[in-house]
């Protein structure tokens, strides 16, 4: 089957509520600040050049931001880096995204969100929603996540208990700022939550069942970091044989080993084909 062809059997399924987004940095670009017209940092690169003030770091520190994260957490304190992530995702001056808003659109059962920003929390704001954030380095309970239910605009903390397992489901395994500033950043965050993944305390109970034999679809994801892998492949356990599809451009050699090895179907187009295909309307994304 042809690209276009298999992006149409997607769009068929994703329409259906059968297939879960998930999204990774590359769906961010084309958003950027109203005022001054720079570019949301998004992937790695552009992350730590915005945390350094747009220095360089060592190349060993550039690898990747969570390693370089660690570095400046090491010498400004904890504090430095939930900052930054907060003034740079918290504030409403980044425009909005057309593509989360389309995916929000479709009032899907279960979208996994890989990135920090709250583009996909503000078009979720007219309905009710249960939000799970991905949290490390906790001492006083055992899970690695924060509950909260989502209604009229608002967000009120929630137990296990109290979940609707009705709602649809928005995770953010990385963290948000919004309700409650809250981060997976650096590579002391990634040892932490991906020991607590692979243990079983870093996904919700509910959501391991609701995830059962579920289609991925991987848009603006790339898998050539180790910590990219580790996470993807714990969030996708039990997923449906063959478990999905990844739309990058140009993968590499890793990348297409990746998607063999967990049986993902590699499309070699840019997301931003999938998003113009369902919305023929639309502008352009750069």
């Amino acid at each position: 089957m042809n690209s276009s062809l298999m992006m149409k059997e997607i769009l068929a399924q994703l329409g259906a509520g059968e297939i879960v987004p998930y999204l990774g940095p590359g769906v961010l670009r084309g958003v950027v600040d109203r005022q001054t017209g720079k570019a949301m940092p998004a992937d790695s690169d552009s992350l730590i050049l915005a945390m350094t003030g747009g220095q360089p770091m060592a190349p060993r520190l550039m690898y990747e931001f969570p390693r370089a994260a660690m570095h400046l957490e090491n010498k400004k304190g904890r504090s430095f880096i939930e900052r930054f992530l907060t003034e740079t995702y918290g504030g409403d001056q980044w425009t909005p995204s057309p593509v989360h808003q389309w995916l929000a659109d479709l009032r899907l059962p279960y979208v996994i969100d890989c990135n920090r920003d709250t583009q996909l929390q503000r078009c979720y704001a007219d309905r009710a929603h249960t939000l799970v954030v991905g949290a490390a380095r906790i001492a006083a309970t055992p899970y690695r996540f924060d509950l909260y239910q989502g209604d009229a605009g608002q967000y009120r903390r929630i137990e296990l208990a109290e979940v609707d397992g009705e709602l649809p489901v928005l995770f953010k395994p990385l963290g948000t700022p919004l309700p409650k500033p809250g981060y997976v950043a650096s590579d002391a965050d990634f040892v932490d939550y991906i020991t607590e993944l692979m243990g079983g305390f870093a996904v919700p109970a509910w959501v391991k069942l609701k995830r059962r034999n579920k289609r991925y679809l991987f848009l603006g994801m790339h898998f050539n970091r180790d910590t990219e892998r580790m996470v993807m492949s714990d969030l996708i356990h039990d997923a449906a044989t063959p478990a999905g599809w990844a739309l990058i451009a140009e993968p590499s050699d890793k990348e297409r080993k990746v998607c063999a090895r967990k049986d993902l179907q590699l499309i070699e187009a840019d997301w931003s084909s999938l998003f113009a295909l369902a919305n023929p309307a639309a502008e352009r994304v750069a």
